[in-house]
C-alpha cells in the first residue's frame, strides 16, 4: 500500500494550510489527511505540534480551533449585571436535597455562587463552577472528569460524556452561545456540544439562561430544539418570533429583574 504523496513539502507551510482548514470548518483527521494528500500520521504530528503552540485544541478523531473563542475571564464581565440578575433567578429555583446539573459558561457561573448555602448535590464540567463552590461544605460537588479545556475552564470529551450518561439530575442549569428565532439553543464550540446533550438527556428539567443579547447572536452547531427545554430565563423580553416559538413549545419564561 503506498502513501499519498505529500502536497506540501515544508511541514510548516502544511501546518498553516491545516489550520485554515480547521478554522474553515474541517475537524477530522481522516478528512484533513485526504484534503492535504498526506498519511493520517502525518496529519496527527501536525495537530499535536499545532496544539502545543496553543493554536488548535485537539479532540478525539481530530482538532477544533480556538482563535476565534475569547478567554473565559473576558466574557465574564461582559453584561456582568444580567448574568447576575438571572444567575439569582435560577438559584431561586433549586431547592435543599436536590441534584442539580450546571453547565459552563459565565451565566451558570452566577447562579453557581447564589447557590452557596443551600444542601445540595451539583454535578458540573465547569472548573470554575467548582473552584466557587469547593469553600461550601454543604454542597455535594461531583466532577466527571475528562479533558481539561483551559481556555474556558471546562472538562470535555469521552470520559466526561460518558460519566454523565451514568447520572441523573433533578434540574440543568444550561448555558448557551446563541438561541435563534425557533428557540434552538446553539454552541460556538463543538467540543462542547456533546456534553451539553449528554446533560439535557440527565436532568428531569431544563433551564436554559441566556441574556438578552444571545437572541441576537449567531452559533456553529445546534445543541438542541426548544422541545427539550422547560424553562428559559432571561433579563427582558424575547423577540417576537422566539416568544411565539417558546408559547408553541410550552416552554415557561422568567424575565429577571
Amino acid at each position: 500500500m503506498t502513501t499519498p504523496p505529500t502536497r506540501h513539502t515544508v511541514p510548516a507551510q502544511r501546518r498553516q494550510e491545516i489550520l485554515r482548514a480547521i478554522r474553515s470548518g474541517a475537524t477530522h483527521v481522516a478528512e484533513l489527511a485526504t484534503s492535504f494528500g498526506v498519511s493520517e500520521m502525518t496529519v496527527r504530528r501536525d495537530l499535536d505540534e499545532l496544539a502545543r503552540e496553543g493554536r488548535i485544541e485537539r479532540v478525539r478523531g481530530g482538532a477544533v480551533s480556538v482563535s476565534s473563542e475569547p478567554p473565559f475571564d473576558q466574557t465574564l464581565i461582559e453584561r456582568f449585571d444580567a448574568k447576575d440578575r438571572i444567575g439569582a433567578a435560577a438559584a431561586a429555583l433549586v431547592q435543599d436535597g436536590q441534584t442539580v446539573m450546571i453547565d459552563i459558561g459565565t451565566t451558570t457561573l452566577q447562579a453557581a455562587r447564589h447557590l452557596r448555602g443551600k444542601a445540595i448535590t451539583v454535578v458540573t464540567t465547569s472548573l470554575a463552577v467548582y473552584e466557587e463552590l469547593v469553600p461550601d461544605e454543604g454542597i455535594e460537588l461531583i466532577l466527571p472528569g475528562g479533558t481539561v479545556r483551559r481556555n474556558y475552564q471546562s472538562m470535555v470529551g469521552m470520559l466526561a460524556e460518558s460519566a454523565l450518561r451514568q447520572l441523573k439530575a433533578d434540574l440543568l442549569l444550561l448555558g448557551t452561545s446563541a438561541v435563534d428565532q425557533h428557540l434552538d439553543v446553539w454552541d460556538s464550540t463543538m467540543v462542547e456540544v456533546p456534553i451539553k446533550r449528554a446533560m439535557i438527556e440527565a436532568a428531569a428539567n431544563v433551564t436554559l439562561l441566556a441574556d438578552a443579547e444571545k437572541f441576537t447572536m449567531a452559533g456553529l452547531v445546534r445543541v438542541c430544539d426548544a422541545s427539550h427545554l422547560d424553562r428559559v430565563i432571561t433579563d427582558g423580553p424575547l423577540p417576537a418570533a422566539t416568544a411565539a416559538a417558546a408559547e408553541r413549545a410550552g416552554v415557561e419564561v422568567s424575565v429577571a429583574v
